[in-house]
C-alpha cells in the first residue's frame, strides 16, 4: 500500500473544487473550516454559521478582531459586504428550511447507506457535542463529509453500519478522505477517485463495507 495520503489542506482543496459559484455553504467545525481558505478566488461563496451569521468572512488580522463576533467554533471572524448578523433562531431556520445548498461536515463514521455519526463516540476523552450538525445534516440540500479514511489507530471510518449514535440517517452524498473520493449511492459506496499509488485492494483493506469502483475511476488530484 502506498504511504501517500492527502494532507488536510489538500483534502480541503479537493472539496472546494466541487462547490459551485454562488452557493450558500455551512462548514462544520474542524477540518471543514479549511475549505473557506482554498476556494478559487473567481467564485463567490456565501458562508453561513449556525450561531447567526450569513456572509461570514475570513479571520481578522491579529489584534483587530472583536471577541463578540465569532463563528460556531468560537473563532473570531469578519463580515463580508452585504453580510448580516442574525438571531441564532433565524440561522437555524435557514438550515431547517432547506436554504443551505451545501454543508461540509466532519465524521467519526459514515455507513454505506449514507448514515452519519459525528457527535458522539464511546471514548471518554471525547464528550458528546452535537451543535447544529443534526439540523445541517437533514436540512442542507447536499451533505459532503470531509474526514480521514481511518482513525489514528487505523480503524475504518467507512462501515456497512455505524456503531456510534447517528447524527442523521441516509443523508451523506459524498465522502472526501485522505485516500479517495467516494459517492454514497443506492448500491452503496462508489469510489470515484483514488490517491496515486493506492490500489482498489489497498482501499478495501481499510474500509469496513463493500466498495464499488467507477468505470472511469480517476486519480485524486487536489485542484
Amino acid at each position: 500500500m502506498s504511504d501517500r495520503r492527502l494532507t488536510a489542506q489538500e483534502m480541503a482543496r479537493r472539496v472546494a473544487h466541487d462547490i459551485p459559484d454562488g452557493s450558500y455553504v455551512n462548514l462544520g467545525i474542524g477540518m471543514p473550516t479549511l475549505v473557506a481558505d482554498v476556494v478559487p478566488p473567481d467564485r463567490e461563496i456565501i458562508y453561513h454559521s449556525e450561531n447567526g451569521i450569513l456572509g461570514m468572512g475570513p479571520a481578522p488580522a491579529p489584534g483587530t478582531g472583536d471577541p463578540e463576533l465569532i463563528n460556531a467554533g468560537k473563532e473570531q471572524v469578519t463580515l463580508l459586504p452585504g453580510g448580516a448578523y442574525v438571531h441564532h433562531t433565524d440561522a437555524f431556520v435557514m438550515m431547517r428550511g432547506g436554504h443551505i445548498d451545501i454543508t461540509v461536515l466532519g465524521a467519526f463514521q459514515v455507513s454505506a447507506t449514507g448514515d452519519l455519526a459525528n457527535w458522539a463516540t464511546d471514548e471518554a476523552t471525547m464528550p458528546p457535542a452535537v451543535g447544529g450538525a443534526m439540523d445541517l445534516a437533514v436540512g442542507a440540500r447536499r451533505v459532503l463529509v470531509m474526514t480521514t479514511h481511518t482513525t489514528r489507530d487505523g480503524r475504518p471510518k467507512l462501515l456497512a453500519e455505524c456503531s456510534y449514535p447517528l447524527t442523521a440517517a441516509a443523508v451523506v452524498d459524498r465522502v472526501y478522505t485522505d485516500m479517495a473520493v467516494i459517492d454514497v449511492t443506492p448500491d452503496g459506496f462508489v469510489v470515484r477517485e483514488l490517491v496515486a499509488g493506492t490500489t482498489p485492494d489497498d482501499l478495501r483493506a481499510v474500509t469496513a463495507a463493500p466498495l464499488h469502483f467507477a468505470a472511469d475511476l480517476a486519480v485524486l488530484v487536489p485542484t
